[in-house]
């Protein structure tokens, strides 16, 4: 690309942090312009605008470009069995609330979101396998969305390098994953097709509620990345998407009790989760 700009001036920057914003609820500005710059001239040289003004005007129209800025901004850095804690408290003490009151063979929701590129999800589905001894009395539905659409192409693919597999028992990786391939593992056909995969924004309404209600919302460390309007935004719709008494984990380092009252706060002994009150 001829032209091209040596950095965005501050003006292009609030511009471009707008357009993210407002199609995602992150927020960017000058604290972050690095990340922010080197991912805006990368789109500009790959979509061989010319300058500002053309690649702005081509979000405008290119809703294709407009998701591939978004992807670009996105942040997937997860591994298998992060915050296991969340993971017993899932089997040991949420499920058995969420089942007690169903009969076997009953469906039981559960949601991973943003579920990045599948670490979350399969996590997920393997603890149930390992641990929860009535994984086979339900009917259990995991399902793991993103707004980022090469994160979710990434987890559908389901192959992983050893770092992503670092947290998992030796015995989980011989029986759930592909003997390894220049260094990397992918998770078995029966685990990949467990788990549905779907784009959805946490923002979005529409998007939100096409994926129906769940029992178990695992959102974790995206809410960081908002500021208070789309955090209160966010919480309403996340709110939304569970049952009556389901439960939603975040990340260790958030909580929903400074953002909404809408939520429950629930101590159990592996984590705190928060639940949207049961009906009376």
């Amino acid at each position: 690309m001829s032209g091209e700009p040596r950095a965005l001036d501050a003006e292009e920057l609030r511009r471009v942090c707008e357009v993210v914003y407002r199609r995602t609820g992150m927020t960017y500005g000058e604290a972050k312009r690095y990340f922010v710059e080197r991912r805006v001239l990368d789109r500009m040289a790959r979509s061989n605008s010319g300058s500002f003004a053309a690649y702005m005007a081509l979000l405008r129209w290119d809703d294709g470009e407009v998701e591939r800025l978004i992807n670009s901004f996105t942040v997937n850095e997860t591994y298998f069995y992060r915050e296991e804690h969340q993971l017993r408290c899932l089997g040991g003490s949420l499920l058995p609330d969420i089942v007690g009151g169903r009969r076997p063979g009953a469906l039981v929701r559960i949601w991973s979101l943003p579920c990045s590129t599948g670490e979350e999800p399969y996590s997920i589905a393997l603890w149930l396998l390992e641990n929860w001894r009535l994984v086979d009395a339900y009917n259990v539905e995991i399902v793991g969305s993103d707004i980022d659409t090469d994160a979710l192409a990434a987890a559908a693919a389901g192959i992983y390098g050893e770092r992503a597999l670092s947290r998992l028992p030796a015995g989980v990786v011989a029986d759930y994953f592909e003997a390894p391939v220049d260094g990397l593992r992918r998770v078995i056909a029966d685990i990949r097709e467990s788990v549905k995969l779907t784009r959805a924004n946490l923002i979005d309404a529409a998007s939100m509620a096409e994926q129906g209600r769940f029992d178990v919302v695992f959102c974790r460390n995206v809410l960081i990345y908002f500021d208070d309007a789309s955090r209160l935004a966010a919480a309403r719709l996340l709110f939304d998407a569970l049952n009556p008494g389901g439960f939603l984990c975040l990340g260790h380092t958030e909580s929903m009790a400074r953002i909404s009252d809408l939520f429950a706060v629930r101590r159990f002994g592996d984590a705190v989760v928060y639940q949207r009150p049961p009906v009376a």
